[in-house]
């Protein structure tokens, strides 16, 4: 176990850095089938899942989330896997436990949207009530430091996941992400950072935003969080350059043939790593507590959250260093003609 929890950190003034985006890395790898989303690599490719967990933390994560985004109940059930529930989620749970262990970091089991929740339903909300304790109580037993509920459209269903981890939860922190999408609301219709309020004021440790949108669209809101919540706030962008035009990276167009990227072809409108340097500096400024990425994160990308951050994690041994390349430069040289000719040099 870690020595210091996610409360101490918080309460020291500290920032915690954290890696999402594991659901887009392993369909990357060729582990994850686009559509249904589901994490059988937990069941069918573990090492693939250990492997992830560790070349996050070499890149600067203080926390290894078990990858059991999309793991529950009602998405396995959808892939006529419900009977593997239990076992996917604790090997999730074990793999992540393990590998933050040997490293000496912070093991966060995860929940997200149920993708049923409709207001006023109390029949579905008992529904997503059972789902979540279920996950919560296996996050207890296979020895969590604390549970996110990230990726909720709906505030009515963010309380539902803060509650289920109150109740089941054993006193283990909350960090509750919900997704801003095109309006700077929940699908329920409450202003974003009036219910990043209200979860706090319910009691979670750390409220703020994940997924949806990139970090260009992302911080504008993140600023309206930081004026209304007291305690610590989070800010995982996806990778992709959002725009006020298209806000969300579901939305974004390949700029060639005017065809929405998403889901196959995002990788057209990544953003590059100055832009995630540039929103890590921005996040520090606004007083961000909880950093990190979120869908179409890799090492490369969050060593430059890291480095932001004063980190010097593994990955910082390998960091760019042109002064090393013959391609970069502008002296008169033998290499001249070659920077010429590849278009990096002077002419």
């Amino acid at each position: 176990m870690t020595s210091k929890g996610l409360l101490e950190r918080l309460n020291n003034g500290e920032h915690v850095l954290v890696a999402e985006g594991y659901m887009l890395e392993a369909e990357r790898r060729g582990y994850l089938k686009i559509g249904a989303f589901a994490p059988e690599v937990v069941l069918d490719n573990p090492d693939v899942v250990r492997s992830m967990h560790r070349e996050f933390v070499h890149a600067g994560t203080d926390v290894v989330e078990a990858f059991t985004y999309y793991g529950h109940r009602e998405r396995l059930k959808l892939m006529g896997r419900e009977e593997d529930l239990e076992k996917l989620n604790r090997t999730a749970l074990g793999i992540a436990r393990e590998v933050a262990d040997e490293t000496g970091i912070l093991m966060a089991a995860g929940l997200c949207s149920t993708t049923i929740y409709e207001e006023n339903k109390p029949e579905i909300d008992e529904r997503i009530r059972a789902m979540f304790k279920e996950q919560v109580e296996w996050a207890v037993e296979e020895g969590a430091d604390y549970i996110i509920a990230e990726t909720i459209n709906d505030y009515g269903e963010a309380k539902l996941a803060l509650e289920a981890i109150q109740q089941y939860g054993k006193g283990l922190p909350a960090v509750i992400t919900i997704v801003c999408y095109n309006p700077d609301k929940t699908l329920d219709d409450v202003p974003i950072a009036e219910a990043c309020l209200k979860l706090e004021e319910a009691g979670a440790a750390v409220v703020g935003l994940n997924c949806g949108r990139g970090p260009r669209t992302m911080v504008p809101v993140i600023r309206e969080i930081r004026k209304v919540c007291k305690g610590p706030i989070a800010a995982l962008p996806v990778t992709f350059r959002t725009t006020e035009e298209s806000r969300t990276w579901t939305s974004l167009k390949d700029p060639d043939t005017g065809k929405h990227a998403w889901p196959s072809n995002v990788s057209c409108v990544t953003c590059t790593r100055d832009d995630i340097r540039l929103f890590a500096e921005e996040a520090k400024n606004i007083g961000v507590n909880y950093v990190g990425l979120c869908c179409g994160n890799a090492p490369f990308f969050f060593r430059e959250v890291a480095e932001v951050f004063g980190r010097k994690p593994g990955a910082c041994k390998y960091s760019p260093d042109l002064s090393l390349s013959v391609l970069a430069g502008d002296s008169k040289d033998s290499y001249s003609k070659l920077r010429e000719y590849a278009g990096t040099g002077k002419k």
